[in-house]
């Protein structure tokens, strides 16, 4: 390599940006005024052996990042995670966020929608609102965006199960608002295979679910080009108790048999491949999490370009969305959370997160009041606007302990995935791919559920110990604070929810229902695509649970084995 070439290609890519107006006009010195660089890098990138694997922002292996413009382009998105009680209710709170300075919204949803069951189901009794909004109809989304531009805010949903069609629900609000849904930007969670692995939030056995993802990514490919169709999500791994290389690892597997999935499709991968995105945990552990998230980046383009031959930069970039780890929070001293989601926040920015959520003080204890979402929000917003963690691409990029650790945590995901496939060898070839035949045997077998429980297990004893020490829970314990004021839902919410569906049901055209769940049934019995008839009955007001009662009855339920 010549001395300086990486440099060069850089200096290029950066100046053409410029030209293009993608640097944004700021103040780019330090707090004392003095001018830093975009970028820094080996004076002599001959001499130094770790350039072609670290290499430069906005170029493969993308480790510095996706751009050469870090966040001097664009800053993070500041997408706020919020949803309780009733449609109307999480509407008031997004309106605040975006009025405070969100950049874009990510809905949470209360039990019973992640679960595909409607708000007067009896199973659902004490649950509805209560750990995210509640959602039955198109009718409840659109409340849920009221005076909202679905065609200018980015809206991420997190579920997965009855993910397809709530993502109907979605498009359909838009519509009603006029909306052409070519123009919706966002990301449905839809990652089934981590459900299976940490979660536990299924409906069908794998198959039926990968269909439906099949189905999602086809429809999302061919008319909704900005919008993202799966959110594969090792945040939720990371939160079951999984360590940062198995958060890395089992969190890739699942997004390369996600790819697997579109190519047997016939789906073009330079095509589709923009449309995945990821989610990960920011956890305590500062360095090794900014490495974490090095090496993911590292490894998607390399296994997107070498394993399943895609071509363009946008097909291998590694995009993801990132929050903190609810995990970590504590109830003993509520308020030390703070300083922890801002240790993690930090984390998750100067390993280059696209979009982040903070989480809130309370958040271990009821959902965030008005209060605690505030200082969450703001403390993303201290991060960007008073720190200079804007103004440098990857600024850690070289430091010898980080880039061992970005190595290391490669290094083991690189095992586990070796490991996957060999249990795919076991098990008879799946006709969507090998990865594919791995992780399904790997759900099979408890591996993945066991693995993570034998970490959660570790770190516990280590804690119970001492051996990790936890500020206001083994070590710290004075304190002067008393307890919080929580938000807490009350039992109105489901009586009016349930109040409002029985409304709708009884206005609504009962024989169109009928005959879109008919033809819904029709397709599900044979291969064609869903989306459209779904969409179609969605049009009808026909509500989640009547949708998901009729797949189950087509295409059965899931239970997982006992496992001792």
């Amino acid at each position: 390599m010549a001395a300086g070439a990486g440099r060069a290609r850089w200096e290029r890519a950066y100046r053409e940006a410029e030209r293009r107006g993608q640097v944004r006009e700021a103040d780019f010195t330090t707090l004392s005024g003095a001018q830093v660089d975009p970028v820094y890098g080996p004076p002599d990138e001959a001499a130094d052996p770790r350039v072609d694997r670290i290499g430069w922002p906005g170029e493969f292996p993308f480790t510095r990042g996706l751009h050469a413009t870090g966040y001097r382009g664009r800053p993070w998105t500041i997408r706020q995670f919020a949803g309780f009680g009733s449609a109307r209710q999480t509407n008031e709170r997004y309106r605040m966020i975006l009025d405070g300075g969100g950049g874009g919204l990510s809905v949470a949803f209360d039990m019973p929608t992640l679960m595909g069951r409607d708000s007067d189901d009896p199973r659902c009794l004490g649950e509805v609102g209560h750990c995210g909004v509640a959602v039955d109809s198109a009718a409840d989304m659109e409340v849920l965006f009221d005076r909202i531009d679905l065609g200018a805010v980015t809206t991420s949903m997190t579920i997965s199960g009855p993910a397809v069609p709530v993502f109907c629900m979605y498009v359909v609000a838009a519509e009603r608002q006029g909306v052409d849904p070519a123009r919706l930007d966002g990301t449905l969670q839809t990652d089934i295979y981590k459900e299976y692995i940490a979660q536990k939030e299924w409906i069908f056995d794998p198959e039926p679910h990968l269909r439906l993802i099949g189905d999602l990514m086809e429809h999302t490919t061919a008319t909704m080009p900005r919008y993202k169709p799966l959110s594969v999500s090792g945040y939720h791994i990371r939160e079951a108790g999984a360590t940062a290389a198995q958060e890395l690892a089992f969190t890739l597997a699942d997004g390369f048999g996600y790819v697997e999935l579109g190519l047997s499709r016939g789906l073009d991968v330079d095509v589709f491949a923009p449309g995945l995105s990821f989610f990960f945990d920011a956890h305590l552990d500062f360095f090794e999490e900014i490495a974490k998230f090095r090496a993911a980046r590292r490894i998607w383009a390399r296994w997107m370009r070498d394993r399943f031959g895609a071509t363009t930069p946008r097909a291998q970039w590694l995009r993801f969305h990132t929050q903190t780890a609810g995990v970590s929070l504590t109830a003993q001293q509520p308020y030390n959370n703070v300083v922890r989601t801002a240790v993690e926040a930090m984390a998750a920015v100067l390993g280059g997160t696209n979009s982040l959520h903070t989480n809130a003080l309370d958040e271990t204890l009821a959902l965030p009041t008005e209060r605690s979402a505030e200082i969450a929000l703001r403390t993303q917003q201290v991060l960007a606007e008073e720190t200079g963690v804007l103004n440098v691409a990857d600024p850690l990029g070289g430091s010898w302990y980080v880039e061992e650790l970005t190595d290391r945590l490669e290094a083991e995901a690189e095992a586990v995935f070796a490991r996957i496939e060999a249990m795919g060898e076991r098990r008879s070839a799946h006709p969507i791919g090998p990865i594919t035949s791995g992780l399904l045997r790997g759900i099979e077998d408890g591996w993945f559920t066991g693995e993570i429980a034998e970490s959660a297990f570790r770190h516990q004893v280590a804690v119970e110990k001492g051996d990790k020490r936890v500020v206001g829970v083994n070590c710290h314990t004075g304190t002067v604070t008393g307890e919080l004021e929580i938000l807490r839902v009350s039992h109105e919410v489901e009586a009016e929810q349930r109040r409002v569906l029985a409304e709708r049901r009884a206005s609504r055209d009962d024989a169109e229902v009928a005959r879109t769940l008919a033809e819904l049934r029709r397709v599900a019995r044979g291969t064609g695509s869903t989306i459209e008839p779904m969409l179609a009955a969605v049009r009808a007001e026909a509500t989640l649970g009547e949708i998901c009662d009729l797949l189950r009855e087509e295409w059965g339920t899931y239970t997982e084995p006992a496992r001792f």
